[in-house]
């Protein structure tokens, strides 16, 4: 079961993501946060300390997910399932963690100052590794001659637009709110794109060898 205090966290949390994504990390207020998630304004500063902590620990919420969303890398596997699985955990962050994901895209935009050392070399050493691994299937013939950097960086621009531009989406689309027909075919969409554009042969055995990560 659930705790108070566990319950709270995760009321204040997904307020403050809510916040920072629609007004940044300067112009949230931690009693508008308070406010949103139904708690005192003391009980943000009882579990964050500090507005700054809270922002951060919001990153948090999303860069876990970001790593984990890698797991398909990191073991061997063939091109065509590896990339459809990296999609697909891609729009699910999209879809299940929007707000945090625009909180995330705003600190990125604006250089990454509040990211730790840590995460941030965290961060750049999967993205290597998933380069890594995708030139070594083209290395091998497994795909076509892409630029690996810019196949990541195109799979991240396609998946993450779901949550960093749902309100142009929604416009286009004429919904209120993207369902889980509209996620499945977004998923679909995207995993056929890259699949085709990279020539990749779905009948190509597991290769023998597979990066290791540093």
């Amino acid at each position: 079961m659930t705790s108070i205090r566990e319950r709270n966290r995760e009321l204040i949390l997904r307020a403050a993501s809510e916040e920072f994504a629609d007004k940044g990390f300067a112009a949230s207020k931690t009693s508008d946060i308070a406010a949103k998630a139904g708690v005192p304004k003391p009980n943000v500063y009882y579990y964050f300390k500090s507005k700054e902590n809270l922002y951060r620990e919001v990153l948090e919420s999303i860069i876990e997910p970001l790593l984990a969303a890698s797991a398909p890398f990191n073991q061997p596997g063939r091109p065509g399932e590896v990339l459809k699985a990296y999609i697909r955990s891609k729009i699910r962050i999209s879809r299940e963690l929007p707000f945090a994901s625009k909180v995330f895209a705003s600190e990125i935009m604006h250089g990454a100052p509040h990211l730790s050392a840590e995460q941030t070399e965290q961060l750049n050493a999967q993205a290597k590794h998933n380069i890594a691994c995708i030139q070594r299937w083209i290395d091998q013939g497994q795909m076509a001659q892409v630029d690996p950097h810019h196949l990541l960086f195109s799979i991240w621009a396609a998946t993450q637009t779901y949550a960093d531009f749902d309100w142009q989406i929604s416009t286009v689309t004429g919904k209120a709110s993207l369902d889980e027909a509209d996620y499945e075919a977004a998923a679909q969409t995207i995993i056929r794109l890259v699949l085709k554009g990279c020539e990749i042969d779905e009948s190509q055995p597991v290769a023998s060898e597979q990066v290791t990560r540093a």
